[in-house]
């Protein structure tokens, strides 16, 4: 029988091509009504937050193995340790002596620069404008610290905030002394002489707002004298002068007083301690001669830029505090009539904020000015 026919099937139909859908039209976003949306947007908020507090955390983290590294490998150079003052002064003498300490412990160059003038203003302003890595220190008395500021309100830096306390060292007690040859052979006589001629005495310091203009200051408010004051460019001079007769007194630090009144050119009238100085044991106190209630001391402190790193500084306060510690050293400074302190960078801010405000009510009570 023939094949059955094969159906023949038409060729699909070709698909119809649709032209494109026109672009919709974007319209401004409707404004948001109030509260919707708000879980959506917390969340990310939250997350934003999170986020930010971990990259914080890192960096703070990076930064303290940073500081830590950086205290563990200094110093890796020589240190620079800036004195504000001339050479031979009490300040200078002590500092020396702890940098030659500090050089040992350290294994690295501890180098002393004196950098007088305006009393230390002039080095501790280098002070305060240094890099702060720990190889620029200042080696300072607290007249920097708290006299000059109550002096001078336009002092370039402010104690407290343009240096970082590190350690108070040592400090010492005045003597108010004449030349060998003066006229006036106690305190007594020097304050009847200064009533019979008011500003005809004359008295050198190692400039305006030391700690030599402000120990006669005081001492000329409390005994009721006028009397002229002679600004040197630094301490060392002042003596220089008194011992050449060029003034006719100075009140400076039993260590470097001490030498020439042993050596027979300059005579102490008093100290001006509390109770008398085991250095001199038979001069009588400024007290004792009849200006009750009577003190004036000195104190010496290491300080570093503004901002140096914490590590650097507990590194620096612990290798200090054991210098001025070591028994040699104790006995070097206490035979010259220094007290050996030692303290905390907290101990040390604490003494010069207390010292701002006792000095500023001394200085306002006494009308000290600086010329």
């Amino acid at each position: 029988s023939p094949s059955p026919r094969k159906r023949r099937f038409s060729p699909s139909p070709r698909k119809r091509r649709f032209s494109p859908s026109p672009r919709k039209r974007r319209f401004p976003p409707s404004p948001r009504v109030r509260g919707e949306g708000r879980g959506e947007g917390q969340h990310t908020e939250v997350s934003d937050k999170m986020t930010s507090m971990k990259s914080n955390l890192c960096l703070i983290a990076a930064l303290l193995c940073a500081a830590q590294a950086a205290a563990q490998s200094y110093p890796a150079r020589q240190i620079l340790m800036v004195v504000p003052l001339q050479a031979g002064t009490a300040v200078d003498n002590v500092a020396r002596v702890i940098a030659q300490k500090l050089t040992i412990s350290l294994g690295q160059p501890v180098v002393v620069e004196n950098q007088a003038g305006a009393a230390g203003q002039i080095g501790a302003e280098r002070i305060a404008k240094s890099v702060a890595d720990g190889y620029t220190i200042g080696f300072v008395n607290d007249s920097i610290l708290t006299m000059l500021p109550n002096l001078n309100p336009r002092l370039p830096y402010d104690p407290l905030r343009d240096l970082t306390a590190i350690s108070r060292v040592a400090g010492n007690n005045f003597g108010v002394a004449v030349p060998a040859a003066y006229e006036a052979k106690t305190l007594a006589d020097l304050i009847a002489l200064a009533r019979a001629r008011p500003g005809a005495i004359h008295f050198s310091s190692g400039g305006s707002g030391s700690p030599q203009h402000m120990a006669m200051e005081m001492l000329g408010a409390a005994a009721g004298i006028k009397l002229t004051h002679i600004p040197y460019k630094g301490a060392a001079q002042a003596l220089t002068d008194l011992v050449g007769g060029q003034v006719q007194v100075l009140a400076q630090g039993l260590g470097v007083m001490v030498p020439q009144a042993r050596a027979g050119k300059i005579r102490l009238l008093a100290t001006t301690g509390a109770a008398r100085s085991p250095l001199t044991p038979d001069v009588p106190t400024v007290r004792e001669q009849g200006l009750a209630g009577f003190e004036f001391a000195t104190w010496f402190a290491v300080v570093a830029p503004p901002g140096t790193p914490r590590a650097l500084v507990d590194r620096l306060n612990a290798e200090i505090v054991r210098a001025a510690s070591l028994p040699d050293v104790r006995e070097q400074l206490q035979a010259q009539g220094y007290v050996i302190y030692g303290s905390s960078p907290e101990q040390l801010t604490e003494a010069i904020s207390d010292g701002l405000t006792r000095m500023g009510r001394i200085i306002r009570e006494a009308n000290i000015k600086v010329e």
